[in-house]
């Protein structure tokens, strides 16, 4: 176990440190409530652990020796998280409609293929496993990433939801949100530095 422990740190830093998914799912905790939020957490979750799967059989390095491809997936990323930005912009929690709701489990899933700082993360962490069988890389990286995932999606969804008890004016409200927004539209610009 002890020699897994560079590992987990490793991952747990990368992934609890802000990035898109800290930010969505403490927007979603403070916005929707914890219980609503968990379908978007176990997403999140699966999704990472199937990202550091594959780019432990090699995905991911086959994915960075492509320029080309990376271009793309980065401008498919950036849109997606501008959108999502757009949308926390906009989000007035007081004014909530009946289409407001929170990531499905897919969604959250889906999201983790565009989500660079998960791509990042993952192919920094095949160094702590690299003399491993390239499944062994695999089965290793999926269950670090998301049993430790799982715990710090739960922690910032609860941070949001406690948060939602400080946000007690539709002033407050816009401005998290708009953090957030911006969080997300800075996010999105630091892919191309």
């Amino acid at each position: 176990m002890t020699e897994f422990l560079p590992l987990i740190g490793f991952v747990f830093f990368g992934l609890f440190s802000p990035g898109p998914n800290v930010i969505l799912i403490t927007a979603s905790g403070a916005r929707f409530g914890f219980q609503r939020t968990i379908p978007h957490i176990i997403g999140v979750a699966l999704g990472v652990g199937i990202i550091a799967a594959v780019t432990g059989i090699g995905v991911g390095a086959l994915i960075a020796a492509q320029p080309a491809l990376a271009i793309v997936l980065k401008i498919i990323a950036s849109l997606w998280i501008l959108w999502m930005a757009y949308n926390l912009w906009r989000a007035d929690p007081a004014k909530s409609k009946d289409t407001d709701r929170p990531f499905t489990l897919i969604e959250a899933v889906l999201f983790q293929w565009v989500n660079p700082k998960v791509w990042a993360v993952a192919l920094s962490a095949t160094a702590y496993v690299a003399t491993r069988a390239p499944a062994e890389q695999a089965v290793t990286l999926a269950a670090a990433f998301s049993g430790i995932n799982l715990g710090v999606c739960t922690f910032w969804a609860i941070a949001g939801t406690l948060l939602s008890y400080l946000l007690t004016n539709p002033t407050a409200w816009r401005i998290f949100m708009r953090v957030m927004a911006l969080g997300l539209v800075g996010f999105s610009v630091l892919l191309f530095l």
